[in-house]
């Protein structure tokens, strides 16, 4: 009976220490966000509505037909009269290697000798994990090789090059870092998340290939990460939740936004009339997964019940497929700020409305896309910023970013503020201006008659959200 009562002792002792085991193993794999920093341009990389203009127009292989698309297209692309432009672009020239890396070394040196300077307390030499994500340039020696460079690294550091990972890559970035963090102890990370623009001017005139040209500018950011718990005091955010979807096992949403080339051999990246129907599809799959893991268990089991209730009264096939007014989940209760990437304003609206966002809560992405453009998977952290500079995160508050990505990708993640913000970053010269009273740009009424349809596969509908 002793050796029977010892051995259960034993084994619930065993078991218990286990437990613990896998509470502190869980508790080292936290990943906490000490600091960020973006980019921003010189003033004379800035383009505004009328030189973007110019710059089009000294693209030759352009008809009336096309020029109207495009001009139309920057009129109503919801971008403002700041954003910027490499160097060669403004100049009307073909880049060289040389105007690649310059653009690539100005981003990303400025980003991480900010974030360094703020971080006094950890060193590029502490550096454990470095992961770079720039879809559409891939040199030799890397990227990451260039940062180790310069900054005189570690031999033993981890470095990672992301590429062709598209808008929602600095997510992926994340994940990776994520994942890294359950293997090491004590570790430092940072994300570098730009885009190469300089090489990837479309010179052609196939209008599915147009937009980048009118929509992307320059911009990035770098981001530091850490396990140890040790800085936790010093922690802006912790990551709760990521969820990637991936579609790309399909062909239309693989095709829907690639990059070619066109018929006279000119290469761009080309959107196709799937695209609004894959971003639909991947969002929904991702939200399915998400929603349970960051809403309060109330506000679940009231959407359960609501859509059965709903299934039961309505035969009508149309409400079914829209999924009905009052069925859809309330993400409010589990979230406070929505951070939805600034793509373009159709992305930003057909988001907003199909999880009814108010004005106020879209306003961040609007603003930075208004003010920076489409800046890639770097758009989230000026928005954050954004938020920030507006002093609206405070201690405990979720924050949901959600972006998309060529492949075809969504990803999602949830993070929780640590403490009160309020630093205006790389707001701070403007922040008291946003938002404008008006977004119309101002060059609307000298460029108001290029009226056309061309845009209209762009409007995203999210109505199978939920479904």
């Amino acid at each position: 009976m002793e050796i029977f009562t010892t051995m259960c002792l034993l084994a619930l002792y065993y078991g218990f220490l286990c437990l613990c085991k896998l509470v502190i193993q869980k508790r080292d794999q936290s990943c906490y966000m000490l600091a960020y920093e973006c980019y921003k341009a010189k003033e004379d990389m800035k383009v505004n509505s009328d030189s973007c203009a110019k710059i089009v127009m000294q693209n030759k292989n352009l008809g009336l037909d096309e020029l109207r698309f495009l001009l139309k297209t920057i009129v109503n692309s919801g971008i403002g009269e700041e954003t910027s432009c490499p160097r060669n672009i403004i100049e009307c020239r073909n880049s060289t290697i040389e105007d690649e890396l310059r653009e690539m070394d100005d981003i990303i040196f400025y980003t991480l000798d900010k974030l360094f300077a703020r971080s006094t307390s950890i060193s590029p030499s502490q550096i454990d994990i470095l992961v770079v994500n720039v879809s559409m340039l891939s040199p030799a020696p890397s990227l990451t090789s260039r940062i180790t460079n310069r900054y005189k690294m570690r031999e033993d550091i981890k470095t990672f090059n992301l590429s062709g990972m598209g808008c929602s890559a600095s997510l992926i970035a994340i994940d990776v870092v994520q994942n890294l963090f359950k293997l090491y102890k004590n570790a430092n990370a940072i994300v570098v998340s730009t885009e190469s623009l300089a090489p990837n001017w479309y010179c052609g005139k196939e209008k599915s290939m147009m937009l980048t040209n009118c929509l992307f500018r320059s911009g990035g950011c770098s981001m530091l990460f850490t396990n140890n718990r040790d800085l936790k005091h010093r922690a802006m955010l912790k990551l709760k939740h990521l969820v990637r979807t991936h579609i790309g096992s399909s062909d239309e949403a693989y095709d829907c936004c690639i990059q070619a080339e066109d018929e006279s051999g000119y290469q761009g990246f080309r959107l196709t009339k799937y695209l609004t129907k894959a971003a639909a599809l991947a969002f929904t799959m991702n939200l399915q997964v998400l929603v349970p893991k960051m809403l309060p268990l109330r506000e679940i089991l009231r959407y359960l019940l609501a859509s059965l209730l709903h299934n039961l009264s309505t035969k009508s096939q149309k409400l079914e497929a829209d999924g009905g007014d009052g069925v859809k989940p309330n993400l409010k209760t589990g979230i406070e700020h929505f951070c939805i990437h600034p793509g373009g304003r159709a992305i930003i609206d057909g988001i907003g409305k199909s999880l009814g966002l108010s004005d106020y809560d879209v306003e961040p992405s609007r603003m930075a896309l208004y003010r920076f453009g489409n800046t890639s998977a770097a758009g989230f952290w000026y928005a954050l910023g954004y938020m920030e500079a507006k002093q609206r995160l405070k201690k405990g508050n979720r924050i949901l970013m959600s972006g998309f990505g060529a492949g075809f990708k969504c990803n999602n993640i949830v993070w929780e503020v640590l403490k009160d913000l309020d630093d205006a970053n790389v707001w701070k010269d403007c922040i008291d201006s946003y938002p404008p009273e008006t977004l119309v740009n101002p060059f609307m009424e000298k460029y108001g008659w290029l009226n056309d349809e061309y845009l209209s596969f762009l409007r995203l509908d999210f109505s199978q959200l939920f479904a």
